[in-house]
């Protein structure tokens, strides 16, 4: 709902439970009022009639103030909007107008969308501001359009967020590397900038785009005030917090991580930054995270309605040494145990027996594949299972027919050596004649076979982003993003009955951006399940388990660190998201085939609930014992795991939440009936021992 002022100069946003505040001064400054629990539009306007900003001596009145500070003027904050054309550099912008869908003066709960516009030498910006129906998130972003002179694009952030004045702040953030990302860490905030962010050409596994603040770090899992904010987009990107000399807390943040140069705009172009958004909720962080799972999976993820089936990836059984006969052994073995989709991995094209070829030629092998992939794809879907493929349409090895026809397509500076990672090279998306290239050998591959899932990787990050011949290069760092989602947008309109799934060596490309074109997302390629509980403990803060993929794979653990786990422990893990199977079943007896049979049918059991249902972290992963809970229609799934037992004290009982205290609940593994009052103060026993042992608890209310 968006609500104007009598004079039309203040504007407020209302979702649920939260409101968003803005104000246009005297001389077309335009103000924050507030970001907070809901208010009324009389509260907005005593704020805009209340006391202007204090001014101190060596500081600019309006900084911390501003919604949208742009370089220019008595300004020293960091600036949302850096232009230059040959004969100057800045903005001054003045007001244009407004314009708003959703208005709503009756205080209907509807959604809305206000657009503020501002002009400086013929440059339009506009400034958007968007809450959905329903959701107390506040999506921003930015549209530039040139009618003046050539004009960089130094830096275009697509918002700064400014929050209300507190005694002090703590700063929430998820960092990592590639097997150990999406890791939680919470520090103070203090005077000075904290920068966050990639460089690499993509969301990188070192940060996920998210951070959220809680005032004086008082913020527990279920009590106190809590802002976050989260960027949807896929490559470079930066988001900046800083705490001003007068305490006063900014966050600006959106595509590119420096200002070098982020386009160039043409008289008649425009340029339209990725969605920065932004959440505040009372409910402490769990609060936090459901307010963002929710968002997400009702206008973010695509059929997010609909649950994710089991899948198999045949990667850890068999790498590249593949065969379309091991892969048939393969299948039959993943039917058997009930997985719903199976998914031939890296191997199945071109010259690729190892890493160091075939990227770029997107046809079966035919010595492996003799018949193409149709008679493997048919064999499957026999099977009662759909059928996944693996590609890296992005990348391109020197040892490829693409590369030896097609030198000058990928990313490289001249007169330079041509760097290598993983022994690949990264295409050019930015020229038409790549992106036209990809969507005809991925339509033709697509059309080829019955094929209805596709693993989409990224391998190697940007090191030699340079485009030789072309006027503007930098260009592509923002052009390449922008062209894979359009080539994802066009095949998914294509073939609307293929999923899609985003992996970058795991979780090195998850963001809003790539998550509205995918249907789930690698976490990480560590499928160890100890380690992957603090990583999906990472992941949840800000995403859903609709999105999160999970594997079970082979004890030892082969691919990172050769721990020893039961094979409860290793679904138990892998079921906290979307489940899928990974191990070489060729190699499982069949007292673990029975036993995955029933852990998968278990999870299709529990699968609505966990998919999408409301999560509530028990505990943290810290050591000891751990736990989750989905909560949906009165159905309740607690996964719980303990790492290990210590002088045989039993595990504690663990406190549940999000439940009726005057219902009673059945267990429906014991038959046993609870009091909602006493699972919520007392908790329930997991019957945990050992070490590295895991639980599932269903309830069901009566």
């Amino acid at each position: 709902m968006v609500e104007i002022g009598a004079d039309g100069r203040t504007w407020l946003l209302s979702g649920p439970t939260s409101s968003y505040g803005l104000r246009l001064g005297d001389e077309d400054e335009l103000v924050h009022l507030h970001w907070g629990p809901r208010i009324e539009l009389a509260d907005a306007e005593a704020l805009a009639a209340g006391p202007g900003p204090e001014y101190w001596a060596f500081e600019a009145t309006l900084d911390g103030h501003e919604e949208y500070p742009v370089e220019g003027g008595p300004r020293f904050v960091r600036p949302a909007l850096s232009v230059r054309t040959p004969e100057r550099r800045g903005t001054e912008w003045r007001f244009e107008g407004y314009e708003t869908d959703g208005a709503d003066p009756e205080g209907g709960a509807g959604g809305g969308e206000l657009r503020l516009r501002f002009s400086d030498s013929g440059l339009g910006i506009t400034l958007h501001y968007r809450m959905r129906a329903g959701a107390d998130v506040v999506e921003r972003w930015v549209t530039l359009a040139n009618e003046g002179p050539v004009l960089e694009v130094l830096r275009a952030d697509s918002a700064t967020w400014t929050l209300p004045r507190r005694d002090g702040w703590r700063l929430s953030q998820l960092h990592g590397r590639w097997a150990a990302e999406s890791r939680l860490v919470r520090s103070e905030l203090t005077y000075g900038e904290k920068i966050i962010g990639s460089r690499r050409g993509h969301t990188g596994h070192q940060h996920l785009p998210w951070v959220a603040l809680d005032a004086d770090g008082t913020a527990t899992e279920e009590l106190g005030e809590v802002y976050g904010c989260a960027l949807a987009w896929s490559g470079t990107w930066r988001i900046a917090v800083a705490q001003l000399p007068d305490a006063r807390v900014q966050i600006t943040g959106g595509a590119g991580y420096d200002d070098s140069g982020l386009l160039r705009l043409e008289p008649g172009e425009s340029f339209v930054t990725p969605v920065f958004a932004g959440l505040w909720s009372d409910g402490g962080f769990g609060g936090a995270s459901r307010a963002w799972h929710a968002y997400q999976r009702a206008y973010v993820i695509p059929d997010a309605d609909q649950d994710r089936p089991v899948l198999y990836n045949s990667w850890e059984a068999t790498e590249f040494d593949i065969s379309e006969e091991q892969q048939r052994a393969l299948a039959r073995r993943a039917a058997e145990t009930g997985v719903e989709l199976f998914v031939v991995d890296d191997g199945w094209f071109g010259a690729r027996t190892s890493d160091r070829a075939g990227l770029g030629d997107w046809t079966p092998n035919p010595d492996r594949f003799p018949g193409g992939l149709e008679p493997l794809g048919d064999y499957v879907h026999g099977l009662g299972m759909r059928f996944g493929i693996w590609v890296e349409p992005e990348m391109v090895n020197p040892d490829s027919e693409l590369y030896r026809a097609h030198p000058d397509w990928v990313q490289f500076q001249p007169g330079r050596k041509r760097t290598e990672l993983r022994n690949q090279l990264v295409l050019n998306l930015a020229r038409e004649e790549v992106q036209e290239y990809l969507w005809e050998q991925l339509d033709a591959l697509l059309s080829s076979a019955p094929i209805d899932y596709v693993k989409w990787d990224f391998n190697r990050s940007f090191t030699d982003a340079g485009w030789p011949g072309e006027a503007y290069p930098q260009r592509l760092w923002v052009d390449h993003v922008h062209a894979l989602y359009g080539l994802l947008d066009r095949l998914r309109a294509a073939h609307p009955t293929v999923a899609f799934e985003s992996c970058s060596g795991g979780g090195g490309r998850i963001d809003l951006g790539i998550m509205a074109r995918t249907d789930q997302v690698w976490t990480s390629d560590n499928t160890d399940p100890l380690d992957r509980l603090a990583i999906q403990h990472g992941f949840s803060q800000v995403h859903p388990a609709r999105a999160m993929a999970a594997w079970v794979t082979d004890s030892p653990n082969t691919q990172l660190n050769g721990r020893v786990s039961s094979l409860r422990f290793r679904f138990v893990s892998a079921m906290a998201g979307v489940l899928g199977v990974g191990g070489d079943l060729t190699r499982w007896g069949e007292e673990e085939l029975a036993e995955a049979r029933s852990w998968v049918e278990l999870y299709k059991e529990i699968r609505p609930v966990v998919q999408r249902g409301d999560l509530y972290r028990l505990r943290a992963p810290e050591g000891g014992l751990s736990a989750v809970q989905y909560v949906r229609d009165g159905e309740v799934v607690v996964l719980a795991w303990l790492q290990a037992q210590h002088y045989g004290e039993p595990a504690a009982p663990v406190r549940l939440r999000g439940l009726d205290p005057s219902a009673s609940y059945e267990c429906l593994e014991t038959g046993e009936i609870h009091r909602g009052a006493v699972l919520l103060h007392h908790g329930v026993r997991t019957g945990l021992r050992g070490d590295l042992d895991a639980a599932v608890i269903r309830l069901r209310r009566r």
